[in-house]
């Protein structure tokens, strides 16, 4: 069954890269990001875990976890490791979960049959503190992943969790925000004391609440 919005993402203990791990232990107080890959040696996703290495400051700076999973071995990733290390200059020092027998997969609804019966499809899951899929993304197997995309959701979610506000399109860390329309027009100043502009009596901004 797929995993909605909201769900308490599926635990499970698996072997990584990095030795044996349960899922919801590993992840602590953390937020998290699960993404998965069709097959280690593919191009694509080479690219990708090369991308994550690189901007691990980016998600540690946000208390975020990545952890990658495909279907192949440990000993297998351990291997891919080193050609994802020397061709996108950087050092994966996350784990990758070795799922042989598709457990993972299945419980995250990852294998795509009309792709392919054995194959992960190229998914990505952002799990919050308390263990709720709060994002889920699907990729075809040609088109790379947008992580400077998946850091700016991660900001939206983390600002939208803890103030009561929303994000327009093509919002960035920093930028105005929307007030939420359970807050009354005449009860925004007592909320977000840094002002507001009403475009609408239901579209109102605000200055970021949590930045100076």
């Amino acid at each position: 069954m797929a995993i909605r919005l909201g769900d308490t993402a599926p635990d499970f203990t698996t072997e990584t890269s990095q030795g044996t791990i349960s899922f919801h232990e590993w992840l602590g107080d953390s937020w998290g990001i699960l993404f998965s890959h069709p097959k280690d040696f593919t191009p694509v996703c080479t690219t990708e875990l090369g991308t994550v290495a690189k901007l691990q400051p980016e998600f540690q700076k946000r208390n975020v976890k990545t952890i990658a999973v495909s279907v192949d071995s440990v000993a297998d990733h351990k291997a891919w490791i080193g050609d994802i290390d020397e061709t996108q200059c950087t050092t994966v020092n996350y784990p990758i979960i070795a799922d042989p027998e598709r457990k993972v997969a299945t419980l995250y609804d990852m294998i795509h049959p009309k792709a392919d019966t054995t194959f992960t499809v190229r998914s990505v899951f952002i799990i919050a503190p308390d263990k709720t899929v709060k994002l889920t993304l699907t990729y075809p197997p040609a088109t790379g992943r947008n992580f400077d995309e998946i850091l700016r959701v991660v900001d939206s979610l983390q600002l939208t969790a803890y103030h009561k506000v929303a994000t327009p399109a093509n919002w960035k860390d920093g930028e105005d925000c929307i007030v939420v329309p359970s807050i009354a027009t005449e009860d925004i100043p007592k909320h977000f004391p840094k002002g507001h502009t009403v475009v609408k009596p239901y579209l109102r901004y605000t200055p970021q609440p949590n930045k100076d």
